[in-house]
C-alpha cells in the first residue's frame, strides 16, 4: 500500500504522470495533447488540447448507468418542502434551462450572473450555463445592490437569473428590489432577467421586456435537448468573486478540465464518497464550497448531493442529523462556526437521530479550534477531518487524505499538504523557509495544481501582482495566511497576514467595509479590523471619526449614529459585512507617515500588547481606542 507521504511526493516529483492517472476519473470528448504546459510561469495549462464539459461529467455520463438514482435532494425548512431529482430528471431540467439561455442569445464565452437563494433552480442554472460553454458568476444572495452592481460591471453578463425572494428563519427576504437597484447602478446591465417566482413576494415589480418568468419559459422548452459544448480544458467555466485588500472584488477564474479532474480526485482521495452514496454539504452555492461540493464534486462523482435551505437550529438543532439519518449520508461537510452554534444548544439534540451511517465529518472555512473539534468528535463518534483551502484554489490545500491512507489526525490541525500542492512556509521578512514551530506565510510553489484559479477575470497583471508579488527571492503563490508546521509535519493555520477577515468562513475585505462605512455622509474617516470571536471566528470592528463632533457628544447621539452607519453598511455590502460595533473617536492611530496602525488597533480589541509604537504620530489616539472599548 502506498503511504500518503509517497503519494504526495510523487504528485510533486512527477506531476504529468500523477495527474495523467487522475484524469481517467472523468470523460474526455477528445484526449489532451499534454498533461502540463508551463512555458510562461506562473500561468500553466493542465490537460492542454483536451476537450471536455463540466455538465457532461456531472450529469450526462451517469445517465446510462445510474439514470434512476437520486442526483439532487433539496430540503427547505424555510418553506417546508422536500424534493428530489434523479440523474435523468436533472438532465431534463438542465436541458430546459440550457434551451432558455440559448433562446436569450447566450452562447459560448458569454456570462450568466446567478443571484439566487438555496433553491434547485440555481443548480439547474449553473449546470445549464456550463453545458452551453457559457461562464457563470454566482453571487451570494446576502450581498447588497451596490456589491451586486460591481460584480455585474466586472462580469458584464448577458442574462441574470434571480428569484423573487429568499427566506431566513421563516421570514421572506426580497431579492428582486436589490436586483432592480443593482441594474440601475450598473454600467453594463444584462439584457434579460429570468425570475424564479417562489410566491414569497406578492408585490414583486417587473420590468416589461427585460424581466422574464422562469416557469413560463420552462414550459415553453419542455422536452428540449441541447447538445453539450465541448471546451478546451483551459477555457473558463466560471467566475467567483472574492474579497481582497482593495475595495474592488477579484473575479477568480476557474478552468474546465483541471477543475473536473481535481474535484473527481478529491471526492475519492479526500472526501471518501463512493458513487451512489449521499453527500451533504451545508454551505451556500454563493460560496466556493457550494460550487465545488454541493454542485460539481458530488455530481461528477455520481453521488447523491443534498442541498439544504434553512438554519441549523430550525425547526430544532437536530435538523442536520435528521437529514443525515433519513438519507443515509456517509460524508458531510460543514464549517466550524456552524458546529459552534450547535455546541451552544441542548446536547440531547446530538443524540436524537441515528447517524451511524456517517463515516466522516469534514470542516473548513476558518481555523477549527480544538475544543469544538473534540466536542463534535465525541458526540458523533466519527472522524472529524479539518481541511484548509480558499476560493482561489477551489479544493483543499491542506487535509488528511483518508482515501489514500488513514493517517492519525491532530485536533486543531488540517494535517498535511494535499497532493499536487508544493507547500512552503516562508519567513515574512527574510523569505527563508520557516523551521519547525516557526510562524511563516503559507505559500505554494507553482505551478498550481489542476482546478486552482487560472487568473483574475480580465486582469492577468493583477493576478500576478496580487498572488505572486509577496517575495522577491522566489516566485511563490501567497495564501496570505500565517501557519506553523510541527516536528511531525502537521500544519496549523493561524489567520490572515493581510487586511482580509474571516467571518464565519466568509472572507471580507476590511477596505471594502471601510468604504461602505464612509458611504455615510457623517463619517470623515474609519478603520475596520477583524477581532477574534468565539462563535464566528472573527467579526469586523469599526473605529470612526465623525465629521461633526456634536453627533457623538452623548451616548444616545453616538448610538443613533452607530445605528445609521450599520444601516449604510447593510445597504452597501449586505448584513454579512455589518460591524459588530462602530466606536467613535476623534483621531485614529497612525504612523508619522500616515499609515493606519490596524494591527495595533486589532491587538487592543483582543486584549493583546499593541506592539512597537515608536513611529506613532499621536500616542493619545491609542488611548482613545482603549477608552472606546471600555465603553
Amino acid at each position: 500500500m502506498t503511504t500518503y507521504q509517497e503519494f504526495h511526493a510523487r504528485s510533486i516529483r512527477d506531476p504529468e504522470g500523477f495527474w495523467g492517472e487522475q484524469a481517467k476519473l472523468i470523460d474526455w470528448h477528445r484526449p489532451y495533447d499534454k498533461v502540463l504546459e508551463y512555458a510562461k510561469p506562473p500561468f500553466r495549462s493542465w490537460f492542454a488540447g483536451g476537450l471536455t464539459n463540466l455538465c457532461h461529467n456531472a450529469v450526462d455520463r451517469h445517465l446510462a448507468t445510474r439514470g434512476a438514482q437520486k442526483a439532487l435532494v433539496w430540503i427547505s425548512t424555510e418553506v417546508d418542502q422536500e424534493r428530489s431529482w434523479t440523474f435523468a430528471e436533472l438532465a431534463d431540467e438542465v436541458n430546459r434551462f440550457a434551451a432558455i439561455l440559448k433562446s436569450l442569445g447566450v452562447g459560448k464565452g458569454d456570462r450568466v450572473l446567478i443571484y439566487m437563494p438555496m433553491v434547485p433552480e440555481a443548480v439547474f442554472a449553473m449546470l445549464a450555463t456550463v453545458r452551453i460553454g457559457a461562464i457563470h458568476s454566482v453571487v451570494f444572495g446576502g450581498f447588497a445592490a451596490a456589491s451586486l452592481a460591481a460584480r455585474i460591471d466586472d462580469a458584464q453578463p448577458k442574462v441574470m437569473v434571480t428569484s423573487d425572494a429568499g427566506s431566513r428563519g421563516g421570514k421572506a427576504i426580497a431579492l428582486k428590489p436589490l436586483v432592480d437597484e443593482s441594474i440601475r447602478l450598473s454600467k453594463a446591465p444584462p439584457a434579460h432577467v429570468v425570475i424564479v417566482n417562489r410566491g414569497l413576494d406578492a408585490g414583486m415589480a417587473r420590468t416589461p421586456g427585460r424581466d422574464l418568468d422562469y416557469a413560463e419559459l420552462r414550459e415553453k422548452h419542455a422536452g428540449a435537448r441541447v447538445p453539450v459544448a465541448w471546451l478546451e480544458s483551459n477555457e473558463p467555466s466560471y467566475i467567483l468573486y472574492t474579497s481582497g485588500t482593495t475595495g474592488k472584488p477579484k473575479g477568480v477564474q476557474r478552468d474546465t478540465g483541471g477543475y473536473a479532474v481535481a474535484l473527481a480526485a478529491s471526492m475519492k482521495h479526500i472526501y471518501c464518497s463512493n458513487p451512489g452514496e449521499a453527500y451533504f454539504s451545508t454551505s451556500d452555492i454563493g460560496w466556493v464550497v457550494g460550487h465545488s461540493y454541493i454542485v460539481y464534486g458530488p455530481l461528477i462523482n455520481g453521488s447523491t448531493t443534498i442541498m439544504y435551505e434553512g438554519l441549523p437550529i430550525r425547526p430544532d438543532p437536530a435538523i442536520w442529523w435528521k437529514i443525515v439519518a433519513d438519507y443515509k449520508v456517509t460524508s458531510m461537510f460543514s464549517s466550524p462556526t456552524a458546529i459552534r452554534v450547535l455546541k451552544k444548544q441542548d446536547p440531547a439534540y446530538m443524540a436524537k437521530h441515528d447517524v451511524k451511517c456517517l463515516k466522516y465529518l469534514f470542516l473548513a472555512g476558518e481555523p477549527l479550534d480544538e475544543p469544538t473539534a473534540r466536542w463534535v468528535s465525541d458526540n458523533l463518534g466519527c472522524p472529524i477531518v479539518d481541511n484548509y483551502w480558499q476560493t482561489e484554489t477551489g479544493w483543499p490545500i491542506l487535509s488528511a487524505c483518508l482515501g489514500v491512507e488513514d493517517t492519525p489526525r491532530k485536533f486543531g490541525s488540517p494535517s498535511f499538504p494535499v497532493y499536487g500542492y508544493n507547500v512552503k512556509l516562508k519567513d515574512e521578512v527574510t523569505g527563508k523557509e520557516a523551521g519547525a514551530d516557526q510562524k511563516g506565510v503559507l505559500c505554494i510553489v507553482p505551478p498550481l495544481p489542476p482546478g486552482a484559479m487560472t487568473t483574475v477575470w480580465g486582469d492577468d497583471e493583477r493576478y500576478v501582482k496580487t498572488y505572486y508579488g509577496t517575495f522577491k527571492d522566489e516566485m511563490v503563490y501567497s495564501t496570505f495566511d500565517w501557519a506553523t508546521r510541527d516536528k511531525d509535519g502537521y500544519y496549523f493555520v493561524l489567520g490572515r497576514t493581510d487586511d482580509v477577515i474571516n467571518v464565519a468562513g466568509h472572507r471580507l475585505g476590511t477596505r471594502e467595509i471601510e468604504e461602505a462605512v464612509q458611504a455615510h455622509a457623517g463619517i470623515a474617516e474609519v478603520a475596520v479590523v477583524g477581532v477574534a470571536d468565539s462563535l464566528k471566528g472573527q467579526v469586523p470592528m469599526a473605529f470612526a471619526v465623525a465629521k461633526d463632533g456634536s453627533r457623538t457628544a452623548t451616548r444616545e447621539l453616538a448610538a443613533a449614529l452607530e445605528k445609521e452607519v450599520m444601516a449604510t453598511v447593510d445597504r452597501e455590502l449586505g448584513a454579512i459585512a455589518r460591524p459588530a460595533r462602530v466606536h467613535f473617536v476623534t483621531v485614529l492611530p497612525k504612523t508619522r507617515s500616515g499609515k493606519l496602525l490596524r494591527r495595533s488597533i486589532q491587538a487592543l480589541c483582543e486584549g493583546r500588547d499593541p506592539g512597537d509604537l515608536t513611529t506613532i504620530e499621536d500616542p493619545g489616539a491609542l488611548e482613545q481606542i482603549r477608552a472606546a472599548l471600555k465603553g
